[in-house]
């Protein structure tokens, strides 16, 4: 079966217990997903796929209906979606399939990553404030189309660092495979998606806009937005 062949391949993740009776789990590079839903009296049953990052992020595509296109909302984004009565709690309305039932998330091990970044982070109000960086475009210099751009990690804040820079940068220049000139732009409606914790359609807030930190500039870039964060850190 599909689950138990992702639930050995996910055991850089979770243990194969954490996972063996979990349905829709599949893996990727550097998380695992798993069918997740969240229940509202009035709407019923709210269908989607969670997926848990190893740096404690979790992000939620949404099935609710045919036509939904909201993408890599927060579980907290994805209970308001839901239409659920009593927002707010998602670590307990958030559900997964577990042996056929659905088991809140907070009963699960699948958040044992997000405790972790949330220790980190002094609850979520240390660090940075909990702020996490929102997806970004680039407009493509041979067809037009803006392509979207992760900003999760430093590897992928340097990708888009990097193509942003250039004046010439085009698809074929992302990861190989992954898009091409041919390929659709995003609809306006998923664009406004940008994986803002605080809001599915934020336009940008002090959550999810950063204005320089140790993930988004570089030491070894010679731009001015780089060189002027090191020097400021270092007169600090």
């Amino acid at each position: 079966m599909a689950v138990e062949n992702g639930v050995q391949a996910a055991a850089a993740l979770f243990g194969e217990e954490e996972l063996r009776e979990v349905s829709g789990v599949r893996v990727g590079e550097g998380f695992v997903e798993v069918t997740c839903g969240c229940t509202s009296a009035r709407y019923g049953d709210a269908v989607g796929r969670l997926r848990v990052f190893a740096s404690g992020e979790l992000e939620v595509s949404c099935d609710c209906t045919p036509g939904c296109n909201q993408e890599k909302l927060s579980p907290a984004a994805f209970e308001k979606h839901s239409g659920r009565e009593t927002a707010g709690k998602w670590q307990n309305t958030v559900w997964v399939i577990v042996k056929g039932d659905k088991v809140a998330l907070s009963k699960t091990a699948l958040l044992k990553y997000y405790k972790k970044l949330k220790s980190a982070n002094g609850g979520g109000n240390g660090g940075n404030g909990g702020r996490r960086h929102r997806d970004e475009f680039v407009r493509c210099a041979g067809c037009g189309k803006e392509r979207r751009f992760r900003l999760r990690t430093k590897d992928e804040c340097r990708l888009y660092h990097d193509a942003a820079a250039r004046h010439d940068w085009t698809c074929k220049d992302m990861a190989p495979s992954r898009v091409s000139c041919e390929d659709e732009e995003e609809r306006a409606s998923r664009k406004a998606s940008r994986g803002c914790a605080r809001a599915a359609a934020c336009e940008g807030c002090m959550r999810c806009v950063c204005f320089g930190c140790e993930t988004c500039r570089f030491a070894g870039c010679g731009c001015q937005l780089c060189v002027d964060f090191y020097r400021n850190a270092s007169m600090n």
